[in-house]
């Protein structure tokens, strides 16, 4: 049986962090909406972590868990709002902070010979983030963790190692985030040493029980993939192929707002794995839909609908398929989830597929956050080009085009778009102490030499592109000649999931050598300016 820890989601911002943190300790974890406890089905439940919350424990619509279905039981940690939570409904005090506690702070004592504590060091760094505070704490409960301003920062009812099976643990900072300096250690201390997990999570544990799963699922149905040429939909039709081989058919749609030579590169690539892959050139027929149109919702939902109604076309055709697979992941159905009452963001795969083709779902990856869908990918054995690919929008082009779309505007941005990401392929960067780690711990293969690794800016940064204005022009000169043509902007952004986002802080000579090569060789273009906004507030996509 597969051990899991459940995480309980009370709507706070950093509950996929927290799993993405326990699936780093190679323990299968799942996240849950606050009241979907699975009662009476928990047999292979070693743990349970109670996320924060945007509410206080006060509030009237504050979320609410009933704490006897597992308390007792199995090791439970409350982190922020889990730890209010605690302390509020078993009999302690929280009340409203003085001042929001927010921010970084330091534990001026540490009871380390608590299991959840064991290896931190005095004035350890946490990070706070909350407007309430824990002023009493239950009977049978005693202090773990203080800081300067917050006297209950962490407590636990458990501190016998033959207790911590049914132990409570609680903190009211963030062990999940980066400014948690020994986070990593808690949640360890917590998930192996509390809970027992044996740590059996792996990229290739994974690849191995799902080819089964898929083999006993599919039987020898055939199974049809929409392709995107992105990493998570790869991953799922390369795994699919181990599983069922040429009983999976492969449908891959040019809309003709892909990047440069994509569609003949894409294909290629999937012919060398070996994948049973239909290539349909529908570009026509998106440039005709779209012809005068400019607003970015509109523009999506012309491309949405256009590549349902070419997608059922080439699926029609394989009278015998059973199936309609997708490269869903774990953070598309989070995402979806209707945990606050608001969706953060829908997630469709293939887009409203028409009922009539009457398939049965197959989401291989539902359960991956995109970097265990890369470690899977790289266990597969798939070109590391395919596997470090950076997201791609489903509209493609489309949407950096600011305005209507032309064939010329998406020549214009696909060739100053191919300057600016084979640039960014090309230039290297030297990494050391704990980037380096970071980076090798992820699974990028790379070389160390002397305490020091190289890559490339591509596979530094989460997502780049180049955004046409082409609702702008601008003055230039060029060959002592007046010009009066198109800007564009660069974007270049770090992140870990896209939920946020920061520019990235790319080499001036980098961006200098970019500018300039894409006003001497791209038609059309005699400005360059780079995006440095954040997100929030700005999006990582212009539309």
């Amino acid at each position: 049986m597969q051990q899991k820890i459940i995480i309980l989601d009370f709507g706070s911002q950093t509950t996929q962090l927290i799993g993405r943190r326990v699936r780093e300790l190679d323990t299968f974890c799942e996240i849950l909406p606050y009241n979907k406890y699975p009662v009476g089905n928990d047999d292979d439940v070693i743990g349970v972590i109670l996320s924060g919350s945007p509410y206080s424990v006060h509030d009237p619509e504050a979320f609410k868990v009933d704490l006897s279905q597992f308390v007792g039981r199995i090791p439970v940690l409350g982190i922020c709002y889990g730890a209010q939570f605690i302390s509020h409904t078993l009999g302690g005090r929280v009340e409203k902070a003085d001042s929001r506690e927010y921010g970084r702070a330091n534990l001026e004592t540490v009871d380390t010979t608590n299991p959840l504590f064991r290896g931190f060091e005095q004035h350890s760094q946490v990070w706070m983030s909350h407007g309430d505070t824990i002023t009493a704490i239950p009977d049978g409960f005693h202090c773990i963790a203080s800081t300067k301003d917050v006297k209950y920062a962490a407590f636990a009812k458990s501190d016998e190692p033959k207790a911590n099976s049914q132990g409570v643990f609680a903190v009211q900072f963030h062990p999940e985030v980066f400014h948690t300096a020994q986070g990593k250690t808690l949640l360890h201390n917590f998930v192996v040493d509390i809970c027992g997990s044996r740590q059996e999570w792996s990229a290739a544990s994974f690849v191995e029980s799902t080819v089964a799963t898929l083999r006993f699922q599919l039987g020898n149905d055939r199974v049809i993939l929409g392709l995107s040429g992105g990493v998570d939909s790869s991953v799922a039709a390369v795994l699919l192929n181990k599983a069922i081989g040429k009983r999976l058919t492969c449908i891959f749609v040019d809309h003709g707002m892909l990047r440069k030579n994509e569609f003949q590169q894409v294909m290629e690539d999937y012919k060398v794995l070996g994948l049973n892959v239909i290539g349909v050139d529908a570009s026509e027929k998106f440039f005709a839909d779209l012809a005068g149109v400019s607003d970015p919702e509109e523009k999506r939902k012309i491309i949405g609908r256009d590549f349902v109604e070419v997608f059922n076309a080439e699926a029609k055709k394989i009278t015998d398929a059973r199936w309609l697979a997708q490269g869903t992941i774990y953070p598309d159905r989070i995402e979806s989830l209707n945990i606050t009452g608001k969706v953060i963001k829908s997630h469709h795969n293939v887009g409203g597929l028409p009922k009539e083709m009457n398939l049965q779902l197959c989401e291989p990856l539902k359960w991956l956050f995109k970097d265990e869908v890369r470690r899977v990918g790289r266990q597969l054995g798939m070109p590391e080009h395919l596997i470090t690919r950076h997201p791609f929008p489903g509209p493609g082009l489309a949407v950096r085009i600011l305005g209507d779309i032309t064939r010329e505007k998406v020549r214009i941005l696909q060739d100053a778009d191919d300057i600016y990401i084979r640039g960014l392929r090309e230039y290297k960067v030297k990494l050391s102490g704990e980037e380096a780690r970071r980076v090798l711990a992820a699974g990028v293969p790379a070389d160390m030499q002397d305490g020091t690794i190289e890559m490339s800016l591509y596979d530094q940064v989460w997502q780049a592109g180049v955004i046409l204005l082409s609702t702008v022009r601008s003055v230039g000169v060029m060959g002592d000649e007046r010009t009066y043509e198109h800007p564009v902007a660069l974007r270049a952004v770090t992140s870990t999931d896209a939920m946020t986002a920061d520019w990235a802080h790319l080499p001036y000579d980098f961006m200098a050598r970019v500018s300039n090569e894409i006003i001497n060789k791209v038609r059309g273009v005699n400005r360059v300016c780079y995006d440095i906004s954040s997100k929030p507030p700005a999006t990582i996509e212009w539309e």
